[in-house]
């Protein structure tokens, strides 16, 4: 054997025993955590029991005090009671004490300027280990550089847009901040012809407000912190690229960070486009047989697609703006590239999910509008056999189980989850499927002021022209479209609505429970047996093989991380949480990363009173989440403050460690016709979407009063525009958001593609 291959052998083996030494310790950091998780509520509910016993001795005293009973003063019980109580106190404000500075550091970036050296270092001794990564690799990172990392891809380093733009002054930073606001109130202006003179006042006052509040340097311990992240950042990108590893964002959308061999990696990707049936390469750029060059093909295929347009207009097909909205102007083109992220939902097995971005591509203008044109009006149509969220879902199963009370003994469960969901089908069966749909529920042969025929044309150009670049190759799509355009998703829910007849023939509506969820489908069945359900199914399946699902059919069954369980005719239902993914992380997230979390947090405890039948299910996973939190670097202050915040919401603080069933079933009442409240909402605040009077403002925001601003912004959009027919507050709604500079995975996982048109 020679010396090279003896060596790769050595390697690789020791890359397999780190590989088993970080499953482990994540294995074992998890059922720590568990064991944590168990004894926990116990812990609270002593602790609660204690403070009860001590207040109701303390009212008494005080009681006894006012009426100068003799002695009834301070009695040995209560003196223990105190003790107790004072024990307490001090562990409690230990772990604030212990907390406080990761709070500091993660989430109130304005009070940063209280801290020293000293506590940075005390933070770096406490940071928890965190399951925001998972290392598939031989590695060269030290524990700073891993403890960076282990924050995961949501996390945005403080005040990069300062320390990127060091050598720029204040006035030119805060500009680059302001600018996507104010690029977004020109095209308003612009839309709604907003007097020239009245733009420029309004552009100064909100420029001058932004300025005011954001032009204030950094304090300088935030400063410190910043330019060593962005070392720290600087050093695991080089190390990245010297030792060939890759780092990606896992695919189910959580905050998770995937480490491994990047040549592997791409191994799997190229095995992956070579096998799959979804796309064909259109141009390959290391071709010597090209009859045209790459630039000279892309250009034909824009004169193309805008000939077709301008056929359209001439036949009045669309109307001039549409034309000129839709026509492609290469000098403002971008060409999708193609990525891949990690999947780990199975087991010891790595797949990936391809990912194709869209934006600027030459269809994206073309399907953002048809969109906005189809996805209202299937909507409505779609909505009775459609669930809009986890909590719709659980709505409608309570109503179905509970109040209607349809759930038998013998009834099934049946799970379906369609595996190709933006690839169904090939383009000109796609465009029939949705040409048939709109001529079966269309009253006449136009959806607003286009018809049909027109419709199917643009369909046409949009799916046809998909174009994307992996490596040095131009591909095309055979199936379906990207799943990153939300027409994508429109078509595919057209497309299995119709599909899903086949199903709901077989399904007494009056009787069963039907809906589905994008790619995922939930009914309920007591017509025959399990067997008879799985013949009928599969019968399904090799009559449209196109359709690609797995099903789960029985009395108890997950879905949409939800466990359902029929018990003789009685409803149970918990959390559910898949085996093989990681436990105690928080998703991914976009925008304004604290805000984000803060609003997932009520969010989750929402869904988890909604989904937990038994008292005792919810409050275990009221403390999953809890510790998920701390585990990821919140504060106990950060929890507290919102877990308070939710069983304040009905006045109910003392359910948070009640766990009296009926009690319990009262408070969960009140949710259920919260979401229902919420859902309404949602519709409310749709329909304004749809009829373009929801206008939505970011600005980059890093450091600063971003609440004064936001609060004085619609200040001064209620001055201006009080009177206005669209633009009042009365007619329209305002959101305007503040959204972080950069996350680590914009910063580390991410490449850029290899093919642009320059070349």
């Amino acid at each position: 054997m020679s010396t090279s291959t003896f060596s790769d052998t050595n390697l690789n083996q020791q890359g397999k025993q780190q590989k088993f030494i970080n499953q482990n310790e994540y294995q074992l950091r998890c059922k720590k955590l568990d064991l944590i998780a168990l004894h926990l509520p116990q812990a609270e509910v002593t602790y609660y029991r204690l403070q009860a016993q001590f207040d109701s001795e303390l009212s008494l005293m005080r009681k006894n005090h006012r009426n100068f009973v003799k002695d009834r003063g301070m009695i040995t019980s209560l003196i223990s009671l105190l003790e107790k109580r004072l024990t307490n106190i001090t562990n409690r404000w230990r772990d604030i004490y212990n907390y406080r500075i990761d709070y500091f550091l993660q989430n109130a970036y304005d009070e940063l300027d209280h801290m020293n050296q000293d506590e940075i270092t005390q933070y770096v001794k406490i940071m928890p280990s965190s399951s925001s990564i998972i290392i598939d690799v031989q590695h060269p990172f030290n524990d700073k550089q891993l403890q960076l990392l282990s924050r995961g891809p949501s996390y945005v380093p403080p005040c990069l847009i300062y320390t990127s733009l060091s050598n720029e002054s204040m006035v030119d930073i805060v500009k680059k901040q302001y600018a996507p606001l104010k690029h977004q109130l020109n095209n308003l202006f612009l839309k709604y012809k907003i007097n020239l003179n009245l733009q420029m006042e309004i552009h100064k006052k909100v420029y001058d407000l932004f300025k005011d509040l954001f032009s204030k340097s950094i304090p300088s311990s935030l400063s410190q912190r910043a330019l060593y992240e962005k070392k720290l950042i600087e050093s695991i990108r080089t190390s990245l690229k010297k030792h060939n590893i890759i780092l990606r964002r896992t695919a189910d959308n959580m905050n998770i960070f995937y480490m491994g061999n990047k040549e592997e990696f791409e191994k799997k990707a190229d095995r992956y486009l070579l096998t799959c049936e979804d796309y064909d390469v259109l141009f390959d750029v290391n071709d010597t047989n090209n009859e045209k060059p790459f630039n000279l093909a892309i250009k034909d295929m824009i004169e193309s697609i805008n000939a077709l347009l301008e056929q359209l207009k001439i036949h009045k097909g669309i109307t001039d703006d549409l034309y000129k909205q839709f026509i492609v102007n290469p000098t403002r083109l971008k060409i999708p590239y193609l990525y891949f992220l990690p999947n780990l939902s199975n087991e010891n097995v790595l797949s990936l999910v391809p990912i194709v971005t869209s934006q600027y591509s030459t269809t994206w203008k073309m399907a953002k509008y048809l969109n906005k044109l189809l996805r209202p009006y299937a909507d409505g149509v779609l909505r009775s056999t459609s669930f809009t969220d986890e909590t719709d879902f659980i709505r409608k199963l309570y109503r179905y189980a509970i109040i209607e009370r349809r759930l038998r003994p013998s009834t099934l469960f049946c799970t379906i989850k369609i595996t190709n969901f933006c690839t169904l089908e090939e383009h000109k069966e796609m465009i029939d499927v949705i040409g048939y749909f709109l001529q079966d529920n269309l009253a006449t042969n136009k959806l607003e002021t286009l018809t049909i025929q027109t419709i199917r044309n643009l369909l046409h150009l949009f799916l046809h022209n998909n174009i994307f670049t992996y490596k040095n190759s131009i591909y095309k799509f055979t199936k379906g479209s990207p799943n990153t355009i939300p027409l994508t998703e429109t078509l595919s829910n057209i497309y299995l609505f119709v599909w899903q007849k086949k199903i709901l023939k077989e399904v007494n509506q009056n009787i069963e429970l039907f809906g589905r969820y994008k790619d995922r489908i939930f009914f309920t069945w007591n017509k025959s047996t399990a067997i008879a359900l799985e013949t009928f199914l599969e019968d399904l399946r090799e009559k449209h093989r196109n359709v690609r699902f797995q099903k789960l059919i029985g009395t108890s069954v997950s879905f949409l991380n939800a466990y359902i369980e029929n018990r003789q005719g009685q409803l149970y239902t918990r959390t559910h949480y898949d085996p093989n993914m990681p436990r105690y992380t928080l998703p991914y997230v976009t925008g304004h990363t604290k805000s984000s979390y803060s609003d997932w947090l009520f969010f989750a405890l929402i869904r988890a009173i909604c989904y937990c039948t038994l008292v005792d299910d919810f409050q275990q996973e009221r403390v999953y989440l809890e510790l998920t939190y701390l585990i990821n670097g919140y504060s106990v202050l950060f929890v507290e403050t919102h877990v308070k915040r939710f069983f304040n919401h009905f006045s109910s603080e003392t359910m948070r460690f009640s766990y009296n069933q009926n009690s319990y079933d009262q408070f969960r009442q009140q949710w259920f016709k919260f979401i229902e409240q919420r859902h309404e909402l949602s519709q409310q605040l749709q329909k304004l979407d749809d009829t373009n009077c929801l206008f939505q403002f970011h600005y980059i925001y890093d450091f600063g009063p971003k609440c004064r601003f936001n609060r004085d912004f619609r200040q001064l959009w209620h001055h201006y525009f009080q009177q206005h027919p669209t633009l009042s507050e009365e007619k329209c709604k305002i959101i305007l958001n503040a959204k972080n500079f950069h996350s680590l995975n914009t910063l580390l996982g991410m490449d850029k593609p290899t093919l642009t048109l320059g070349q």
